[in-house]
């Protein structure tokens, strides 16, 4: 039975990697998606600057080696006239990663954002 299926819980929105490390790159698909769904005009611009903090992240980076201060790393490493994108671009990001389950599948058990 599934968490969907008559149990009360609400609907298993967890990423479909399983049994492997989830990559950010993996995050980056699904939230593009999205994003393209949304609002198609901002694609190309975030994909751009997600490529970029995978690679300041060591590409392929697992999905928890993004956290608020790698992300605030990531943007004081940047040219001025991108940080306010970035940092539009992580705060819808990492709202993304919570609400779709990607941080709490990918860490322990108790352990916070």
């Amino acid at each position: 039975m599934t968490a969907s299926s008559g149990s009360g819980l609400p609907p298993v929105k967890a990423p479909w990697i399983v049994g492997r490390t989830p990559l950010l790159e993996h995050a980056v698909s699904d939230f593009l998606n999205e994003v393209t769904r949304q609002r198609p005009w901002k694609r190309a611009r975030w994909e751009e600057l997600l490529e970029a903090l995978d690679e300041f992240l060591g590409s392929p980076a697992p999905l928890l080696a993004y956290t608020r201060a790698t992300g605030a790393a990531w943007v004081q490493a940047l040219h001025e006239i991108e940080r306010g994108d970035a940092r539009e671009l992580l705060t819808e990001f990492r709202a993304y990663l919570r609400e779709w389950g990607w941080l709490d599948s990918a860490r322990p058990v108790n352990v916070a954002d």
